[in-house]
């Protein structure tokens, strides 16, 4: 942050009420966090150009679900060197990929996956496993039942 090396006990405020309520008023957030409009507008600036808030979203619960089921994928590739820019790059532009993360462990990437069928989600893993480009030594794959919490 501009000339803060830490967050102070209303920068913390402010991000746990935007974290549940990004389009609050800044008159509202200003109430809930005891400032004057104006002085929280610009510590909101700050944390959003110091990199803290990185953007607004909305989350979107539709009536029938555009996927039949959602699964995660534990991703582990053979040769990181030679495939792991690439792998990353198939999973920004599968459409069926609805989150994507490098993580450390056992695996290399976790991805959430959006199938309209288990026969969907079969060709899908089978056409990354039989790839030479990505390399991948083995998936592990758990079926999202219902979710509890979301943020």
């Amino acid at each position: 942050m501009e000339k803060k090396t830490r967050l102070d006990r209303i920068d913390k405020k402010i991000l746990e009420i935007l974290r549940h309520d990004g389009r609050i008023s800044y008159r509202k957030l200003s109430e809930q966090v005891n400032l004057t409009p104006r002085p929280c507008l610009e510590r909101v600036r700050i944390l959003e150009r110091a990199g803290i808030i990185r953007g607004y979203s909305t989350l979107i619960e539709l009536p029938e679900p555009e996927h039949a089921f959602v699964v995660q994928a534990q991703i582990a590739l053979a040769d990181h060197g030679q495939s792991q820019a690439a792998f990353e790059q198939e999973m920004r532009h599968t459409p069926e990929v609805l989150d994507c993360w490098l993580v450390s462990g056992s695996f290399d990437f976790l991805v959430r996956i959006g199938c309209q069928s288990m026969e969907h989600y079969r060709q899908l893993a089978n056409a990354w496993l039989t790839s030479k480009k990505f390399r991948v030594d083995k998936i592990i794959t758990l079926t999202e039942l219902q979710t509890i919490k979301r943020a």
